[in-house]
């Protein structure tokens, strides 16, 4: 029998082994729990290296928020369709010219506007505002200087003022160089209807030196129309081509000089970069309401193209001729004028013009109708060279030769008439002009 002073002696080794025993059962499920790839708890040996393989990135937190889908841009805001739109532009023009015929009155004679001998002039100032407020249109030109002097020059009143009404004058037209309002009606694209005073849409040149090649104009800018009051119709029929219809009080008539009106037709065709032309027809009476020729019904067809042959050379031609059949016989007349134009370097445009002009005066029953134009037939060349050190800016220097079949300019030596009037005694004349036009 054992005793129990030497029990817990026997019993050490067994208590010893259990505890080994439960120390390794917790150790095994340890290592069951843990990944994979981690290290047996008990262990402290490394394992074998592993072939490295693509590691996928941690899981989120489960406690991390979610992001916010991306809210969708808005669109950039449209202005209404009836927005005010106001565009504003306008010019400056100044030249010296010389006349080698020296003039004894100063006049370099049947040139639009630069037209003195000698002299440092302002040669027109344009303020030009352009307004569209949904399907209305505006557009108001205000002028100041020798050309709002001469644009309305032939514009007579037929009727005389009274004691309840003004007369009127060409002061009463003259710092208006164009005064229209528009509404494009609902009409298929959009049929746009004006009324007021336009700038004529008859021939190649326009009134500011910077939307032609020379810095003077041709004859037939001169002979023909400068503007016209009336209402006007005008439809695109396609992207290229646009069609219109007029009716105006005539030639230069801000107030028509007799009863009759005139109608104009005009066919506009465009391809950008490559070509622009136009077609006209002008008809209607246009000699004075007591005028010796009576009221002859006068027929204008007009007609020109521009072509670009190249980005650097254009090239252009513009063709008018017409008649009307008055008390003295068939009054006709026809011109032409021929425009090339080089772009040598980015800031040097090379210019060159001819143009001439035929008239034929009606002659019947030994009387003779008066001239519509010059009273004689001209001839003209003109070379350019436009200057431009900067866009909106452009230095011409111009050379021309006029020539005619009669005495119509002035040289040295004239003399004047019994109403002190200089005397035309030159059938030609020389002349090279300086200018320089801005514009924005």
């Amino acid at each position: 029998m054992i005793s129990l002073k030497n029990a817990h002696l026997r019993a050490r080794p067994g208590l010893l082994c259990a505890l080994i025993a439960t120390s390794t059962l917790i150790a095994r499920s340890a290592q069951a729990q843990s990944p994979p790839d981690a290290p047996p708890a008990s262990s402290s040996a490394p394992e074998p290296e592993k072939p490295a393989e693509a590691t996928a990135p941690p899981p989120p937190s489960v406690a991390a928020e979610a992001p916010k889908p991306a809210e969708p841009e808005k669109p950039a805001a449209t202005p209404a369709a009836d927005a005010l739109k106001v565009t504003v532009g306008g010019y400056a023009e100044a030249y010296y010219a010389y006349n080698f015929n020296r003039p004894e009155n100063g006049v370099t004679n049947f040139r639009w506007i630069d037209n003195r001998h000698n002299t440092f002039k302002l040669q027109t100032a344009v303020l030009d505002v352009q307004a569209e407020y949904g399907a209305f249109q505006g557009h108001i030109a205000l002028q100041a200087g020798p050309t709002a002097e001469g644009w309305y020059a032939d514009s007579v009143e037929a009727r005389a003022g009274a004691s309840g009404a003004a007369s009127l004058s060409a002061s009463t037209w003259k710092i208006l160089q164009q005064a229209t309002v528009g509404w494009k009606a609902p009409v298929g694209k959009g049929l746009l209807l004006q009324a007021g005073l336009f700038v004529t849409p008859i021939g190649f040149e326009g009134a500011a030196v910077k939307d032609n090649y020379n810095w003077s104009r041709s004859n037939l800018f001169f002979a023909l129309p400068f503007y016209h009051a009336g209402v006007r119709a005008s439809y695109e029929v396609a992207e290229n081509l646009t069609v219109a219809a007029w009716l105006v009080n005539g030639w230069n008539q801000a107030t028509d000089g007799n009863d009759g009106k005139s109608g104009i037709a005009q066919i506009t065709y465009k391809i950008p970069d490559l070509l622009s032309a136009q077609v006209l027809y002008m008809g209607g009476p246009e000699r004075g309401q007591d005028s010796a020729e009576g009221r002859p019904f006068r027929h204008l067809f007009d007609g020109w193209a521009e072509f670009y042959a190249h980005k650097l050379v254009s090239l252009a031609v513009h063709g008018d001729a017409g008649f009307e059949n008055g008390a003295f016989g068939s009054h006709s007349w026809h011109s032409g004028a021929v425009y090339a134009r080089a772009q040598p370097l980015p800031f040097l445009y090379i210019a060159a013009r001819g143009d001439a002009f035929v008239e034929s005066v009606g002659t019947k029953d030994g009387g003779t109708a008066s001239s519509i134009f010059f009273g004689s037939d001209v001839y003209s060349f003109t070379g350019t060279v436009d200057l431009r050190p900067m866009d909106h800016l452009s230095f011409r220097t111009e050379y021309r030769h006029d020539s005619a079949q009669n005495d119509i300019f002035f040289k040295h030596g004239s003399v004047k008439d019994n109403d002190g009037n200089y005397v035309p005694n030159a059938d030609a004349q020389d002349t090279v002009t300086v200018g320089v036009t801005g514009w924005f």
